[in-house]
């Protein structure tokens, strides 16, 4: 015999399980995300993962060739400061509404929070209402017929 309730814990349970899933497809996202700069003059050209790893470093003109060791290094910076700021900027779109109170960017960018391990995979609840999730009422509060 079901109660009112069973099917409101199953609706309860089938949402936290599509949280889940949403936050690991938000990791999966993130790790996609690609931010590229240009340094001016088109001197540099920079690409950086979600987590702010360099990954490219492109020079797609011969300016470089005619720039001095601290304009060329100056070049570098700005085009891997302007990736990361791109990479930044996507990471916060695929998160903003979905983070935690509590979770910054910072956190799941630098690879410090783990957005599934803030779900676990079964919620917490008391014993009572996991004894009554997995094998419904318990005799002794069962409704006389």
């Amino acid at each position: 015999m079901s109660t009112p309730y069973d099917q409101e814990i199953e609706d309860l349970l089938a949402l936290y399980q599509r949280q889940r899933e949403a936050a690991a497809e938000t990791r999966r996202q993130i790790n996609e995300v690609t931010g590229v700069g240009l340094a001016p003059r088109q001197s540099v050209k920079a690409t950086v993962s979600a987590q702010g790893d360099v990954t490219a470093i492109e020079f797609p003109t011969g300016a470089w060739r005619r720039m001095a060791p601290k304009e060329l290094s100056e070049a570098l910076l700005a085009a891997i400061s302007q990736a990361r700021a791109k990479a930044l900027e996507q990471v916060a779109e695929l998160t903003t509404l979905n983070l935690p109170s509590g979770v910054g960017i910072a956190d799941l960018i630098q690879g410090r929070v783990d957005p599934t391990a803030l779900l676990p995979e079964q919620p917490g609840m008391p014993d009572q209402v996991r004894e009554y999730v997995e094998n419904g009422r318990p005799e002794g509060l069962r409704r006389p017929g």
